[in-house]
């Protein structure tokens, strides 16, 4: 995994080193990216691929990078001085989507690795009653549906969102 992740790894420098076309093209995928999977960086899109296996993750150029430093635990000393967007966006009053909701993605992905499904598990072996257990399997569809909305109406985090 090391001699492609350092060929990813130098084509983003390559690509990113001058103001011109090619950095352009770059940080569009990295922005289509970071929409796709509900991130607001490049770190924390690092740390997303910790939920994804290999396959999942080869849609774009952006995808594979983050889950071949993720998978070889390789961090990103350069983003930073390559565009801000691959910074790390790490405030203490804003939590972008996708940390907020990845314990609860976490479990349900857990669970499923070990073969436990919504409908041939029951809901009390995990401790959990029938309402939540229902809500943990219909939670990760509702929130790829519901989050672009929310981020095109201008709630970019969980913070943004009114308090009831």
């Amino acid at each position: 995994m090391a001699v492609p992740t350092q060929e990813l790894l130098l084509h983003a420098e390559r690509c990113m080193r001058r103001e011109d076309v090619s950095k352009k093209i770059m940080l569009a995928g990295l922005n289509r990216t970071l929409d796709e999977w509900l991130c607001d960086s490049f770190m924390e899109l690092i740390e997303e691929m910790e939920l994804w296996k290999w396959d999942d993750a080869t849609g774009d150029f952006w995808s594979r990078l983050a889950k071949a430093l993720q998978q070889s635990n390789i961090s990103v000393t350069w983003a930073e001085q390559l565009d801000s967007s691959l910074a790390s966006v790490h405030t203490t009053r804003k939590l972008s989507w996708a940390p907020a909701t990845r314990s609860i993605r976490d479990c349900k992905m857990r669970i499923e690795r070990i073969g436990g499904s919504r409908l041939d598990t029951d809901s009390e072996v995990w401790g959990l009653d029938q309402t939540t257990w229902e809500l943990m399997w219909a939670g990760e569809e509702a929130m790829r549906k519901s989050i672009p909305a929310l981020r095109q109406a201008g709630y970019e985090s969980i913070s943004d969102l009114p308090r009831i």
